[in-house]
């Protein structure tokens, strides 16, 4: 029987190369490699600045922190997300209001966005996933995108790109729209670094806050305090920051990653689109809604949903799958299916009625570059004989 990961990591470039000279050098912590990935990110997603971190949440978190949440202040935040998107609100003392976001897609939608503003004209954040790679309406001829409706509302962006590198939406790249942007190199996303974030933004006062915030608040990074002529040990602390710095080794692989990325998000493409092919006459199952051109999507997921004509249940679908040797997973339990959102906010399913449909059906299939033509054909004949059974 074959065996079918749900993600496999592909380090086929210059990772070793990179990381060797990390090792030669001495100096494991952050320092030129993590400049160097942090300059070559920057140039790619169009962002003046960008700071590297250890994991998406720390930049999430740093984002937030220097967009001035205070304790009490309320941030909106879709409900179908991982749940770091709304803990880093918590970390503030501030409260997310959660979306209920669109069947197909999971975003949310300048449609969504505008009811919610209605309701809750005091909230003045927005936390906004590009779920699964597929960018947000940010920007639309009408001049009713996202980015417009948060300009006129007073509302300040924070992207959570974990999903979207590299995204366009029309010819710009997902990290320059927002306020902030934040990105994941987890070690199944689109690009990795075993463990590791980055934050992009174009706002130097953000930049500088964020720099600082890394590493416990401290005025000087240790790379700075290394090469400076002042003594190593003068520097000032200005706030209790955090401990959210990117080592050296990591920020190696990222480079050498960021070499392969176009390719790796090209590979990926192939095989979503290949999934439409061979599934998309299959009435029992819904396929992810593309709404942008397919070059512009980074394809992280492929999340389908078994709906009503299904013969069988979700959970029974991934077994029957599990028992083929196919590896699918979840994205994601709702946020108001969450014990501890549920009871501090006393959510309910009635509350969000398209997340909840969309968390009783859907499976995330398997979707990395180096799957092989075996590999697809054995998950979507496996699919299509399950469903049919």
């Amino acid at each position: 029987m074959l065996k079918v990961p749900f993600s496999r990591v592909k380090c086929e470039g210059n990772e070793l190369k990179y990381v060797t000279e990390v090792l030669e050098s001495g100096w494991l912590t952050t320092a030129q490699k993590a400049c160097e990935f942090e300059k070559v990110f920057a140039d790619k997603v169009g962002a003046v600045y960008a700071c590297c971190v250890n994991s998406c949440t720390a930049a999430l978190h740093l984002g937030i922190e220097a967009l001035h949440v205070k304790p009490g202040d309320r941030v909106f935040v879709p409900d179908m997300t991982f749940t770091a998107t709304a803990e880093v609100v918590r970390y503030l003392n501030a409260h997310p209001v959660f979306l209920d976001v669109e069947y197909g897609s999971s975003l949310i939608t300048p449609d969504i966005l505008e009811d919610a503003i209605r309701r809750y004209p005091d909230v003045k954040y927005l936390i906004l996933v590009h779920f699964g790679g597929q960018p947000c309406e940010m920007i639309k001829k009408d001049g009713k995108g996202i980015v417009d409706i948060c300009e006129r509302n007073g509302i300040k962006i924070l992207e959570d790109a974990a999903h979207a590198f590299p995204a366009k939406v029309g010819n710009q790249m997902v990290g320059s729209f927002g306020d902030i942007t934040c990105f994941s190199f987890y070690a199944n996303k689109t690009i990795t670094t075993g463990e590791g974030g980055m934050l992009v933004t174009d706002d130097e006062d953000i930049y500088k806050r964020v720099k600082i915030m890394r590493l416990h608040g401290i005025n000087r990074d240790v790379w700075d305090r290394f090469t400076s002529n002042k003594p190593s040990w003068e520097y000032n602390v200005v706030a209790p920051g955090y401990k959210y710095n990117m080592p050296d080794v990591n920020a190696a692989i990222g480079l050498a990653q960021m070499e392969q990325a176009d390719a790796f998000r090209d590979a990926r493409e192939k095989w979503a689109l290949k999934y439409y092919e061979y599934l998309g006459d299959m009435e029992m199952i819904d396929l992810p809604q593309c709404k942008v051109p397919p070059n512009n999507h980074a394809w992280h997921l492929f999340p389908v949903i078994l709906n009503e004509k299904s013969k069988i249940l979700r959970n029974e679908f991934i077994e029957k799958l599990s028992e083929l040797g196919i590896g699918t997973s979840v994205h994601y339990k709702p946020m108001h299916r969450l014990s501890y959102y549920q009871d501090t906010y006393n959510l309910s399913p009635e509350d969000f009625p398209v997340s909840e449909k969309i968390w009783k059906g859907t499976v995330t299939l398997p979707l990395y570059p180096s799957m092989t033509d075996e590999e697809f054909m054995y998950v979507v004949t496996s699919i299509r004989n399950v469903l049919t059974a």
